[in-house]
């Protein structure tokens, strides 16, 4: 056993004036292209290599970036962004409005085939230009007025901008690099990035290393000289990295291990709450859920919510009554009534809703759930099963896929039932409800469709009264719930182990943690 006094087989080391980070990143990275991108582990590195025009301080609160100030006329509509004179990419040239122009035209041209794309629908003629009715990028409404004032004209008000700013699909782009290389610009030795770091080395499945930019604006203030990202899907092989100083911080923590690290590694541990849903989605363009919201029902209300949250992955989390999580400013998130019922009742309603969507003991549904590999989803999948099959007579054959085989997967939905995470990009609850638009095209799981639902968002978007706006998205959320196109699980936290000789670590609900904040003290 090692304990916090036996830190001294630390990961994070010193070679002359050289500060070596080691992080655990979860599954190998699908791709560095910000436009190509969907998952956490992505991002987390391409927050290192890159800076948008609003970026992230070290507690996830929004802070200028590429642009040291911003303001916005009387119609909220548009917004003036002041580009810092110093901003320079990793190969020293000085980085212009017009890269964050060709960074915006670039995310919602069709032939990207962003699946991300959706996030920048609010700037104006963006959606039209991503579904291919304007054929011109020039109409977006992304401007370089000179090479340090950027105009960004939107479709209506859109308070939360500023978050969707910071958000990967929202860098600049190094123009005539991707120019040169195409789809090989994200290699080392063709990268360049505006960001701290700059990508050094990527060897797949063992390491993806980061060196200091040195033409960063703000380099003087780096602490940390190299960064080191470790694809780690088994979490128990991360710990015992951890426990032996090959890891200064992990992903995450195996859930079976919890109550062992809070008693063994206490200092270490860091366990907060985190905007994020734990969800399974149903594929509906077949059978068996395609036209049968009984059966999703009974699934979903055939699930102990407390006995997963409390027995299985044991991390404080929440049972998922709704979609959105609590916690999202000026929104009180919807909920599924029938969830809050004691168990008897909400097993009796999921076996009568069951019996009348065509499905018995004698007569099971036989189904395939999805899910990426790791073990914490690993056993939250065996517990469902095991659920499922007890109050309902479900029969589950499980299908676990590497990181990138995933990916593909749930973007062609090849899939009867997938487990799924949504996590909140930027602290609004907009960001979760336009996930199930029917016009987001393969980011929507479920490929779910319903006009009332598309019109409540489309209106929430136009609206500039806060309550009225709220009023709509929540009237939104009910009926994606009542109609049940995902199953809710849990709420997320968040659970990580940290050298306690790491400082400027700061816990918060976007769980996020730029390596260019942090800092390590003397042993």
């Amino acid at each position: 056993m090692i304990l916090l006094s036996l830190f001294a087989q630390l990961a994070m080391f010193s070679v002359g004036a050289e500060t070596v980070l080691h992080r655990g990143n979860g599954a190998e990275p699908e791709t560095l292209d910000i436009h190509k991108s969907s998952g956490v582990p992505e991002a987390n590195i391409q927050r290192d290599l890159f800076e948008g025009l609003v970026t992230e301080a070290a507690d996830g609160a929004l802070i200028p970036g590429a642009a040291k100030n911003w303001e916005q006329d009387e119609s909220g509509k548009r917004w003036t962004f002041h580009l810092r004179e110093n901003g320079r990419w990793s190969d020293g040239g000085k980085v212009t409005a017009q890269d964050f122009v060709n960074a915006f035209q670039r995310a919602v041209d069709p032939q990207t085939a962003s699946e991300y794309a959706f996030i920048l629908w609010p700037i104006k003629n963006a959606k039209k230009i991503n579904k291919g009715e304007i054929k011109d990028l020039s109409e977006l409404g992304v401007s370089a007025i000179d090479d340090l004032t950027l105009q960004i004209d939107l479709e209506n008000p859109t308070p939360f901008l500023t978050g969707l700013l910071s958000h990967h699909m929202a860098y600049p782009i190094p123009g005539d690099v991707i120019k040169k290389y195409g789809n090989k610009w994200t290699r080392p030795g063709h990268m360049v990035s505006n960001g701290a770091y700059q990508l050094a080395e990527w060897t797949p499945q063992s390491h993806l290393k980061l060196t200091n930019n040195p033409y960063f604006r703000d380099k003087d203030a780096i602490n940390i000289d190299t960064v080191v990202y470790h694809p780690t899907e088994d979490k128990s092989a991360e710990l015992k990295r951890f426990r032996a100083g090959e890891l200064d911080i992990t992903d995450d923590v195996p859930s079976d291990q919890i109550k062992w690290v809070e008693q063994h590694l206490k200092d270490a541990f860091h366990n907060s709450p985190y905007i994020g849903t734990y969800y399974l989605a149903m594929n509906l363009e077949k059978p068996p859920f395609k036209d049968n919201v009984k059966l999703r029902k009974a699934l979903s209300f055939a699930i102990d919510r407390k006995i997963l949250t409390e027995k299985v992955t044991r991390g404080g989390e929440l049972p998922g009554l709704g979609w959105v999580p609590p916690g999202m400013d000026g929104y009180q998130s919807q909920t599924i009534p029938e969830l809050s019922l004691p168990k008897k009742e909400r097993e009796a309603i999921a076996r009568k809703l069951y019996e009348e969507a065509g499905y018995s003991r004698s007569k099971p549904l036989q189904v395939e759930l999805l899910y990426n590999t790791s073990d914490n989803h690993k056993k939250i999948a065996i517990a469902l099963t095991a659920m499922w099959k007890q109050v309902l007579g479900v029969k589950v054959n499980l299908r676990n896929e590497e990181w990138k085989v995933y990916i593909n997967s749930r973007s062609q939905r090849q899939f009867q039932l997938i487990r799924a995470g949504w996590i909140g990009d930027y602290n609004d609850a907009s960001n979760f409800l336009d996930l199930f638009r029917s016009d987001v095209g393969t980011m929507n799981p479920s490929a779910w469709q319903n006009a009332n639902y598309d019109k409540l968002m489309q209106q929430a978007g136009r609206e500039t009264d806060p309550k009225k706006r709220t009023e709509m998205m929540q009237q939104a959320e009910q009926i994606l719930l009542d109609d049940m196109p995902l199953i809710p699980v849990y709420y997320y936290t968040t659970q990580h182990l940290v050298n306690p000789r790491i400082k400027g670590w700061k816990d918060n609900v976007m769980d996020i943690h730029p390596s260019r904040f942090l800092n390590v003290s003397a042993p």
